[in-house]
């Protein structure tokens, strides 16, 4: 059986999207979209764990999702990430940020920010692979079970 077309070709496809030089987005865009790919990487994850209350999905992602567990993410992923790849991240964690999370400092979520960025750059260059690798890994070197 034929393997399906990429999830954001096939977006692409179906609305008209053009090519974009994901290069000229600002960091905060890249994390925009980063923050969705990661999210549903969780949320797919617990839902093929098998069917729960929509409460317990909720309270599962949500310790996943938050600032403080991505800030950890990127601090236990950085010895993995290429120059490409840091240099990414730290546009994200140093870009200027304009509101804050509820229970995070200003340091988690600069850093979660970075990490969102690197997964948005890097599902818009199709790299989900790639991207995939460093969450597991993340998740591996911070024990927690998914």
């Amino acid at each position: 059986m034929e393997k399906s077309i990429d999830f954001l070709e096939l977006v692409k496809a179906q609305f008209g999207c053009g090519d974009v030089d994901i290069r000229t987005f600002s960091p905060l865009t890249l994390a925009f979209i980063g923050d969705g790919v990661y999210e549903l990487v969780v949320r797919s994850i617990i839902v093929e764990r098998g069917n729960k209350s929509v409460e317990s999905i909720h309270k599962e992602k949500s310790r996943y999702v938050k600032a403080q567990t991505q800030a950890a993410m990127a601090d236990a992923i950085q010895e993995l990430l290429t120059p490409v790849e840091q240099a990414v991240y730290r546009r994200g964690r140093n870009s200027n940020i304009h509101s804050s999370a509820k229970n995070a400092s200003m340091s988690e979520y600069r850093k979660a920010t970075g990490f969102e960025a690197l997964c948005g750059f890097l599902y818009l260059q199709g790299e989900n692979e790639r991207m995939m690798i460093l969450v597991k890994a993340g998740f591996e070197k911070l024990a927690l079970v998914i």
